[in-house]
């Protein structure tokens, strides 16, 4: 197996052996990042962790953070852990998923790349554009003679044979095009999962919006940056762009909200940053009602969470404090959302018109996701076929997924459709509902959902399946996940609290849901008596 090497020293000691790079010395520790034989420096200070360092050569080199290891004396070395001008340490990226590709003008000049496996095609240009020409825009690939004119096409896709290198051609095009001023690509994280064709199909696109020249248009509503991408034509929307360093809280908000001190998002029990992944994840585990428990879907979910993918885009439209240039530095990754054509919200008009059906569906991913954030405001109402059907369409899951249950609401609970039983449809899909496959199910597409989040969501699951077979309404078994003051706590945190109470340390996670269970199940049998 390759590997990409960094080495962390003092600055004095290693300006010795490298004069040539001119580097400030007031710096206390420089990285020197080693990939087939190439120095390339990076400034840190000691104050730095090595969690900020690995975004670092993220941001800067494109290599995924949790795919980096930093080893000192053979041993990986804690997240938290500090800095020192007086230790050398070994930061190892593998390079299992990187592909050396081979680039040859018909002039002969050889250009040689590595990226990772889950790179576009795009991407390979927009590398090309990096190092020293927009011309390259103006120029095609080909390999073994296919002109390769997909710029989504993974890179992956080039090595099915798998090769250790790809040898492309470039070539002057027959006419010359504008020189593109933003990307859009895929986050792949997992490539032995094909992104499904409809996700496929939205950033396809949301491309030929901004090749057109429609740029993003920023939304005024919520607490974090979101932009409206729009399709070829400019009058209507396709997909919506959430950024995480654009979050409530994170370091590039566009609309002025103080930086999380400790991490924690606006809602309790939730992380700035990591927004994206529960919008994503909340489309991957909302299954269709008659199929597998998998994905990807090829019907929409029984909740009808839009379709959701993890993207890297740049674009200048996007807020830029610091300023804007047309590099991978101020690319941002964060959530594309399919657009939904709504005719408002269910802030908009009254909750009497609501389809019962239409608010059971969204009570059954709330409570099972534990969202810390459902009001009307993110319920898009829309009218469906020739008879103006209802159909509620639930978005903003960016605060699902807590680590405690603290701040979880749901505006429907006080709605009138809430005290209605579920249907016989709706109990056998509850029925089928297992937390544990789900969270595998998110393992292997890519997020590692922490194991707080996952007590929590092992919970809120049990709550659903338990309250649902003994006949609760969504009103009943919502009541007893969400607080009733903001001081007082929900029964859901006393069986919770109650069951720390009686749990030794060593207690496994299995054992203390199993004690969560009985004490839900007595909690649950006094409900229903009442």
């Amino acid at each position: 197996m390759s590997f990409a090497s960094v080495a962390l020293c003092p600055a004095l000691e290693e300006v010795v052996n490298f004069p040539r790079f001119g580097l400030n010395l007031d710096d206390p520790i420089l990285i020197f990042l080693n990939i087939a034989g190439s120095l390339n420096p990076m400034r840190v200070m000691e104050s730095d962790s090595l969690a900020s360092v690995k975004l670092r050569i993220q941001s800067i080199k494109g290599f995924f953070a949790k795919k980096q290891k930093l080893l000192y004396d053979g041993r990986e070395l804690a997240r938290d852990y500090v800095l020192s001008n007086e230790k050398l340490l070994h930061l190892v990226v593998k390079l299992s998923d990187l592909q050396a590709i081979s680039l040859k003008t018909f002039g002969g000049k050889v250009i040689e790349l590595f990226v990772e496996r889950s790179r576009s095609v795009g991407y390979v240009k927009q590398k090309l554009s990096e190092l020293g020409s927009s011309t390259w825009w103006d120029h095609e690939l080909t390999l073994d003679g296919e002109q390769l004119d997909d710029d989504q096409r993974l890179v992956t896709d080039l090595c099915e044979n798998g090769e250790n290198v790809i040898h492309l051609l470039i070539r002057n095009s027959a006419e010359q095009a504008k020189p593109r001023d933003f990307f859009v690509e895929p986050v792949v994280v997992n490539r032995e999962i094909e992104l499904p064709s409809l996700l496929k199909e939205l950033i396809s696109s949301t491309i030929d919006g901004l090749e057109k020249g429609n740029g993003p248009t920023k939304s005024s509503d919520g607490s974090g940056g979101a932009y409206f991408m729009q399709d070829q034509s400019g009058h209507k929307y396709v997909s919506v762009f959430k950024p995480i360093d654009e979050e409530p809280m994170a370091v590039n908000n566009p609309h002025g909200l103080p930086l999380s001190l400790d991490g924690e998002g606006l809602k309790k029990g939730t992380q700035v940053g990591e927004g994206a992944f529960r919008e994503v994840a909340a489309y991957i585990l909302d299954y269709p009602m008659t199929r597998p428990r998998t994905f990807p879907h090829d019907q929409p979910g029984f909740a009808g969470v839009p379709p959701t993918t993890m993207v890297r885009c740049l674009h200048k439209d996007f807020n830029h404090p610091n300023g804007y240039s047309f590099s991978q530095e101020n690319a941002k990754i964060g959530s594309l959302q399919m657009f939904v054509s709504n005719v408002g919200t269910c802030e908009d008009m009254g909750y009497g018109i609501f389809p019962v059906d239409q608010v059971h569906k969204i009570s059954v991913l709330d409570i099972r996701l534990a969202n810390a954030d459902r009001h009307g405001g993110n319920i898009l109402v829309s009218r469906d076929g020739n008879d103006g059907q209802i159909v509620l369409t639930p978005i903003n899951h960016g605060y699902c997924f807590p680590n405690k249950f603290e701040d979880c609401t749901f505006e429907w609970l006080y709605w009138p459709q809430a005290k209605e039983p579920y249907s016989s449809e709706t109990l056998e899909y509850i029925k089928t509902l297992d937390a544990e496959q789900d969270i595998e199910l998110l393992r292997l597409q890519g997020w590692e959902i922490p194991p707080s989040c996952a007590r929590v969501f092992r919970v809120s699951t049990m709550l659903l399946k338990k309250g649902a077979a003994k006949g609760l309404t969504p009103f009943a078994i919502g009541s007893i996940m969400c607080r009733e003051t903001l001081e007082k706590e929900s029964v859901i945190e006393q069986i919770i609290y109650d069951a720390e109470a009686i749990v030794s340390l060593e207690t496994t996670e299995d054992e203390f849901i199993n004690t969560v269970s009985a004490i839900m199940d007595h909690c649950l049998d006094q409900c229903f008596l009442n």
